[in-house]
C-alpha cells in the first residue's frame, strides 16, 4: 500500500525483491527488511508475501500455471503424475480431471465445508494448493493426511 511504502521505486524496488526470492529464507529476508525500514506489515502485504511463497513451492515442484478455471475448479500445469500420483490425486480430490496428453489436473474448488460451504479464496486458497502439491508431488504423508481429514 502506498501508506505502507511512501515512494514508487522504493515499492517497485521491494516487488522486485521479492519476484526474486526463489524460498522461505528469501521471503523472510524481504519481510524482515520491510518490516525494520517501514515497522510491522499490512494484510495487503501479508497476502503478497503468501503469494510469494506459493509461487516458490510450484515453482519448484515444475508448475507455470495455477488458477481459477470458473467455477469447474483450480487448474494445474504443466503437471506429469507417476500412475500412483494420479491415483492419490483422485482420492484425495474427488472429482479430479486429469489430462496427461495435455499436462494439466482440473481439482474441483475447494470449499470451506463439504456441504454448504463457500469456496476459499486469498491466503487460505493458498494454502490449500500448497498442501495439494506437497500431498501429491511431495509424496509427503502428513501433507495426504491432512488433505484426507480435510
Amino acid at each position: 500500500p502506498h501508506a505502507y511504502v511512501p515512494g514508487e521505486r522504493l515499492r517497485l524496488e521491494a516487488y522486485r525483491r521479492l519476484a526474486s526470492a526463489t524460498d522461505d529464507a528469501a521471503i523472510d529476508a524481504v519481510r524482515a527488511e520491510l518490516v525494520d525500514r517501514y515497522g510491522p506489515v499490512p494484510t495487503p502485504v501479508e497476502n503478497l508475501l503468501a503469494v510469494a511463497r506459493f509461487r516458490a513451492v510450484a515453482k519448484s515442484y515444475g508448475l507455470t500455471e495455477v488458477a481459477l478455471q470458473g467455477s469447474q475448479g483450480v487448474r494445474f500445469a504443466p503437471l506429469q503424475l507417476k500412475e500412483s500420483q494420479e491415483m492419490r490425486l483422485k482420492r484425495l480430490y474427488p472429482g479430479t480431471v486429469v489430462k496427461p496428453a495435455v499436462g494439466t489436473a482440473l481439482v474441483p474448488t475447494p470449499k470451506t465445508a463439504r456441504v454448504g460451504g463457500q469456496p476459499l479464496r486469498d491466503v487460505a486458497l493458498l494454502e490449500w494448493a500448497g498442501q495439494l502439491l506437497e500431498a501429491v508431488l511431495g509424496d509427503s504423508l502428513v501433507a495426504a493426511g491432512a488433505a484426507a481429514a480435510r
